[in-house]
């Protein structure tokens, strides 16, 4: 969506109309985006200014991300979101529904993510060197059915939604729930406080099988050719010290933990 199209249009504001000029209906959506930007009020009426704009895009990959999970956002949150990309002609909408923080959208083959992942304790208040919590239960995520009403919706602004799913740093949230998925089996908690943790998602069999089983359910609801994983920020310290990961470095022949 977007990318596959032709968003150019045309718009002339005349003295006796307005006329607008579109090859595809995302242009001419563009085109009434720019119209209601135009649109003066004097005091007494409102009008639109005399005007001759020819304009199509100079990147064809134009996008924000927004961060559900250490700040939750409803579903009708989202769509208001959705609605400010539409006005600005934005066209991807960058969803970071995992983190450390929280865990936002909803496997059905693994409750455990929504009913433990997707709740911290506590957060973090103030300045990072602070170290100050408000002592408040925080959580929230969102059903795949509202998942697929998001996704409609973004669809009629012609927006593509790209899920965000962390690995293999960034994965507190979920080894609070499975902590078989780590390396020192835990226990683990959801994260309370900004920042990169150093426990990570163990290459174990059965962490590939549940990524495996996760990416298959979000791959079925999201239209994008794209699913990002994140892959950054992830320290080493865990499988550094992990007997597992250390005989599976010797089985591969690999340099070391990196």
């Amino acid at each position: 969506v977007g990318l596959q199209e032709d968003e150019s249009y045309s718009l002339s504001v005349l003295s006796n109309k307005i006329q607008i000029n579109a090859t595809t209906d995302l242009g001419a959506l563009h085109a009434l985006e720019t119209l209601l930007q135009l649109l003066q009020n004097n005091g007494t009426e409102f009008y639109f200014p005399a005007v001759e704009i020819s304009d199509t895009p100079r990147f064809g990959w134009r996008g924000l991300m927004l961060d559900v999970s250490r700040h939750f956002f409803t579903k009708e949150e989202v769509k208001k979101y959705i609605d400010e990309m539409a006005r600005y002609k934005y066209n991807l909408l960058h969803w970071h529904l995992t983190d450390d923080e929280g865990w936002r959208i909803e496997i059905k083959k693994y409750p455990l993510l929504t009913s433990v992942s997707s709740v911290r304790k506590e957060t973090m208040v103030g300045h990072y060197r602070d170290q100050k919590f408000d002592n408040k239960p925080y959580g929230g995520f969102y059903t795949q059915d509202e998942i697929k009403e998001v996704i409609a919706y973004a669809s009629k602004k012609f927006i593509t939604i790209i899920p965000e799913i962390e690995m293999p740093g960034h994965a507190m949230a979920a080894l609070a729930a499975y902590p078989e998925l780590g390396c020192s089996k835990g226990p683990y908690e959801v994260g309370v406080k900004w920042g990169v943790y150093d426990d990570v998602f163990c290459p174990t069999e059965q962490t590939f099988s549940f990524l495996e089983d996760v990416l298959t359910e979000v791959i079925a609801l999201f239209p994008s050719n794209y699913v990002h994983i994140g892959g950054d920020e992830c320290p080493k310290v865990s499988w550094k010290n992990s007997p597992f990961c250390q005989e599976l470095i010797k089985k591969e022949g690999l340099k070391d933990e990196h």
